[in-house]
């Protein structure tokens, strides 16, 4: 049910640094070409900084680890049917034998399978704006206070709700770091209204932390929150007002569940005439260089 690539394999028999990376965000999140070329120069920047990366889909029911271009390119073409994966779907689209694009919580349970510490990604889901009317909560949530795989997102996507997401972290024990900043970042804008409950300045330091956590034997994840690079940041007032129009629209078209993110990004993109996908790409390209340091220096021999 699951392959690993060569190379992938290779370094975690030999206690290498790998880096996984999702899919959803080539399948579902951004538009193609941008998709794949996004894909292709994540990787890179995680071989730069003296890491593996592992992009991780389901290609025709396979759990691949470590996916080809071939195979990036076969989940980013606009006419491919795939299949949005969570936790409870990962066994639906092996057995049915589908190509699916992993989420943040289903690409934590696959590198936990295989022996992958570290993952870099845009935002995580969280609790959704009236979530506590409408239940809509992320399984990501939980997959973090279970799974022990350290994180590493632009924060909360904005268009969630911010401050929900940290209390349901909290009340699941999940540590929240922010990197290099004592507010939480906000996906698009590198601060919100909220403070972030740790901070950490190092990639040494959160390889610490992180190493310190699991040899305590505490169960589940890290999420380090790592803001947008400044000169991409939007400013808030706009992002909101963005926000908010996409929420309008989706509400009118009754759209609803693992649908809402993906209508929302897309419909926001719109809005900002283009200026959103820049900001998401660059975010992506951040954390996966900022996920690359920390994963190097954790497994680096000790002098």
């Amino acid at each position: 049910m699951i392959k690993i690539s060569e190379e992938v394999q290779k370094a975690l028999q030999n206690n290498l640094p790998v880096v996984a990376l999702e899919s959803t965000i080539i399948s579902h999140g951004m538009p193609y070409p941008e998709n794949v070329k996004t894909a292709l120069r994540c990787e890179e920047i995680i071989r730069e900084n003296h890491a593996i990366p592992a992009t991780i889909a389901i290609i025709d029911g396979v759990i691949t680890v470590g996916l080809s271009k071939t195979e990036i390119e076969k989940i980013a073409l606009p006419e491919a049917v795939v299949m949005k994966v969570s936790r409870r779907d990962l066994p639906y689209a092996v057995s049915q034998k589908l190509n699916g694009a992993l989420t943040v919580s289903a690409t934590m349970i696959v590198s936990k399978l295989v022996g992958i510490r570290f993952f870099a990604t845009g935002g995580i889901g969280g609790v959704h704006r009236n979530g506590e009317l409408t239940m809509d909560i992320s399984a990501d949530l939980e997959e973090l206070a279970l799974t022990e795989v350290c994180v590493v997102c632009a924060g909360v996507k904005s268009i969630l709700d911010i401050e929900k997401t940290l209390e349901y972290l909290e009340t699941k024990g999940v540590p929240v770091i922010g990197y290099n900043t004592n507010k939480m970042p906000a996906f698009f804008t590198r601060e919100s209204d909220f403070m972030a409950p740790l901070r950490l300045d190092t990639p040494e330091e959160v390889a610490r932390f992180v190493k310190t956590k699991w040899d305590l034997g505490l169960q589940g994840g890290v999420l380090v929150c790592n803001p947008i690079p400044d000169e991409f940041s939007f400013p808030k007032v706009l992002i909101d007002e963005a926000i908010e129009k996409a929420l309008i629209q989706m509400d009118i078209l009754g759209i609803k569940g693992k649908e809402a993110t993906p209508f929302l990004l897309k419909r926001i993109v719109e809005i900002t005439k283009g200026k959103s996908l820049t900001a998401n790409i660059e975010l992506v390209y951040n954390n996966a260089l900022v996920a690359a340091k920390i994963a190097a220096r954790y497994f680096q021999k000790e002098e």
